[in-house]
C-alpha cells in the first residue's frame, strides 16, 4: 500500500505527498470577484499539501452561486489571481482552480440574473445572497442551442485559470451545481439530448470536460464527482450504472484525475475505482458530515486502491495538517461561525502547531 507522505506523479507535476487540500468556500473575494492578498496568504500557508485545489471559482456571472466567491471571466480576476498562484508556487506548493457553475443554485439578488438550470426545477434549500438566506428560485430551463454556451464557459475560464498561473482545474461535476443537475434525475427532466437516458444525462458532463481537455490539456484537467450524493434536493437513480457510463467515457481523454467523494456505499466507490483507471483522488467521508477525514480513513482508501486523499476542514484550521499528519499531532478543531464571515480571523489566524517548551 502507497504511504499517504510517498510522493507522487501528476502529469507534469511532481507531489512531494499523497494529501490533497479539497476545495472549500470561504467567501473571501473582493467585489467583483477579484482574489485578495489575504487569500495568496491563506493558500500559501497550506502549500505543503501535495495539491491544492481552489474554493469554487465560477465561470461567469450566471454562474456564481453566492456572494463573495471568485470568479475566472474577467481579465481583472485573472489579474487578482496571479499573486495567489505565484505565492503557493513560492512556497513549493502546487494548485488547481476548482471551476463551479452554481446553475439552479443561485439568486438574482445576488448575479442580477434569473438561475439557469436543465429544467425549471428548483433546489431545495435556502441559498446565500447579499441580504441572507433565502429560498431558492425557480430557475429557468436551457434552451437546447443554449446548453453549449455554458460548456465552453468550463473551457474559457480553464484558459485563463492557466493565465493566471494555476497548474491546472478542477470541474465541480458533484454536490448539486449545474454538471451534477444534469446528471440527476429529478433536476433534469430534459427530452433533448441532454435528457432522459443515461447517456443523454452524461453528456454536459462529457462535453464540458473535452472542451477543457481542448482548451488547457488533459493533464491540467479533473473532476470531481458526488455519486448519489442528495445535495440541493438531488436525486439520481441507477448511481453505478450512471457513473459507471460517465467514467467509461471519461477515461477516453486521459485526464490528470477524477475526484470522488463518499457519497455512496463502499462497495459502489470500489466498483467505480475499478472502472477508472487512471489517477482517483478520494475525500473519504461525507462533505459536511458529522466526521472529518484523517489519517485512518486517509490510509483505509489508499488501502482501497485510491492513489490521493482529500482533506477538507481539516485544512482550515490546520495549515501545518501534513506535518501534523507525518508526526501524529493532533488536529485542532476550527471554528465553523467563521466559515463565512470574511475577514482574516478564522481564515489567516489559525497557526501551526506550538510545541510546549
Amino acid at each position: 500500500m502507497a504511504s499517504l507522505l510517498s510522493s507522487y506523479r501528476l502529469g507534469d507535476l511532481a507531489l512531494p505527498n499523497r494529501v490533497v487540500m479539497a476545495p472549500m468556500s470561504r467567501v473571501r473575494a473582493a467585489a467583483g470577484g477579484l482574489a485578495t492578498p489575504s487569500m495568496a496568504r491563506y493558500y500559501a500557508q497550506r502549500a505543503t499539501a501535495g495539491l491544492i485545489v481552489s474554493e469554487g471559482v465560477q465561470p461567469s456571472l450566471l454562474g456564481q452561486s453566492n456572494p463573495g466567491t471568485p470568479g475566472l471571466h474577467t481579465d481583472d480576476q485573472v489579474a487578482s489571481w496571479r499573486p495567489v498562484t505565484d505565492a503557493v508556487h513560492a512556497n513549493g506548493g502546487r494548485i488547481f482552480a476548482q471551476i463551479m457553475h452554481g446553475g439552479r443554485v443561485s439568486h438574482p439578488d445576488t448575479t442580477g440574473m434569473r438561475p439557469v438550470g436543465p429544467s425549471a426545477v428548483a433546489a431545495v434549500g435556502e441559498v446565500f445572497t447579499p441580504t441572507g438566506p433565502q429560498p431558492v428560485p425557480l430557475p429557468r430551463a436551457l434552451e437546447t442551442a443554449e446548453v453549449p454556451e455554458q460548456i465552453r464557459s468550463y473551457a474559457q475560464a480553464a484558459r485563463r485559470a492557466v493565465d493566471a498561473g494555476f497548474d491546472g482545474v478542477e470541474l465541480h461535476g458533484a454536490n448539486g451545481y449545474l454538471i451534477s443537475q444534469f446528471l440527476s434525475a429529478n433536476a433534469n427532466l430534459r427530452t433533448d439530448r441532454y435528457g432522459g437516458s443515461v447517456t443523454n444525462r452524461i453528456r454536459f458532463a462529457v462535453e464540458a470536460v473535452a472542451a477543457t481537455v481542448e482548451a488547457v490539456g488533459a493533464a491540467r484537467t479533473g473532476i470531481r464527482l458526488s455519486p448519489g450524493g442528495p445535495f440541493w434536493g438531488i436525486e439520481e437513480t441507477d448511481v453505478a450504472e450512471h457513473y459507471t457510463a460517465l467514467l467509461g467515457e471519461l477515461s477516453r481523454l486521459d485526464l490528470a484525475y477524477v475526484h470522488l467523494e463518499a457519497t455512496a456505499d463502499e462497495e459502489t466507490l470500489l466498483g467505480l475505482r475499478r472502472v477508472w483507471p487512471g489517477t482517483l483522488v478520494m475525500n473519504p467521508v461525507l462533505p459536511l458530515g458529522p466526521k472529518q477525514t484523517g489519517r485512518a480513513e486517509a490510509d483505509h482508501w489508499l488501502g482501497l486502491g485510491a492513489d490521493l486523499i482529500s482533506f477538507g476542514r481539516a485544512f482550515i484550521a490546520n495549515p501545518d495538517l501534513v506535518e501534523r499528519l507525518r508526526t501524529g499531532l493532533p488536529i485542532a478543531p476550527a471554528d465553523e461561525s467563521t466559515y463565512f464571515q470574511g475577514g482574516d480571523d478564522g481564515y489567516l489566524t489559525y497557526p501551526a502547531y506550538q510545541h510546549a517548551q
